[in-house]
């Protein structure tokens, strides 16, 4: 087994290479976001270990460019934060684990054993409808070829219309699905973001992707619009 440590501690970092390489692992490092990436990019690794808090380019940077040049070797995240959103944030930049320090060096042998049996993930397949593109390795958005820029829950609302298009779905479904079974708020948010959506989607090209169906829910046609 071969693989990238990207650690900016210079000690955290050689007691993780003594560790692994006592394992019978073979083991590079880089101590900066901007060497991580350029070793991901010129070397092939069953795993990438690697700290979010980095010189140059952060973790989530790093991460986010190997998926988006459609490199999809496990990452294990390493972090000192603890909070939610951290995780959220790293694993939806395309991390498949995460630990936050201090851990067991136990607990992370045994996550990287178990990346490594899985083996890298394919890259997931564009969502399409029409000229309407979302690419979710890279979570970004086009019409034709124009990229269009939107927030994170506008981001995950389209997705979800997008993997249900030509399909009429309920403001329920889409509550319990993107924002969560126990929303107790306005079940018109859904309708902003609708409207937002067709703010950016739809009007600039002259286009109705998005049609109300009157007493059931929202339907994104199937040829975009």
């Amino acid at each position: 087994m071969r693989v990238l440590v990207v650690e900016d501690n210079a000690g955290f970092a050689e007691g993780l290479r003594l560790g692994l390489e006592a394992e019978g692992i073979a083991v590079d490092h880089a101590a900066n976001g901007p060497d991580g990436l350029w070793h991901t990019q010129e070397n092939e690794y069953d795993a990438v270990i690697l700290d979010i808090m980095l010189p140059g380019l952060s973790g989530y940077s790093v991460c986010r460019s190997m998926r988006e040049a459609g490199n999809w070797t496990p990452v294990i995240m390493l972090t000192a934060k603890d909070g939610e959103w951290d995780e959220v944030e790293g694993l939806d930049t395309g991390a498949d684990d995460y630990l936050t320090k201090p851990f067991s060096f136990a607990v992370l042998l045994a996550r990287l054993r178990a990346l490594v049996r899985r083996g890298a993930r394919e890259r997931p397949t564009v969502l399409t409808a029409g000229d309407l593109r979302l690419d979710p390795a890279s979570r970004k958005v086009w019409r034709g070829d124009v990229f269009i820029e939107l927030t994170t829950r506008e981001y995950t609302v389209l997705e979800f219309l997008l993997r249900n298009a030509g399909v009429v779905v309920t403001k329920r479904q889409m509550l319990d699905d993107i924002w969560n079974t126990d929303f107790e708020g306005d079940p018109n948010i859904v309708e902003v973001y609708v409207r937002h959506l067709r703010n950016k989607l739809d009007r600039p090209f002259g286009r109705d992707s998005i049609e109300t169906v009157r007493g059931a829910g929202y339907r994104l046609a199937a040829d975009g619009g």
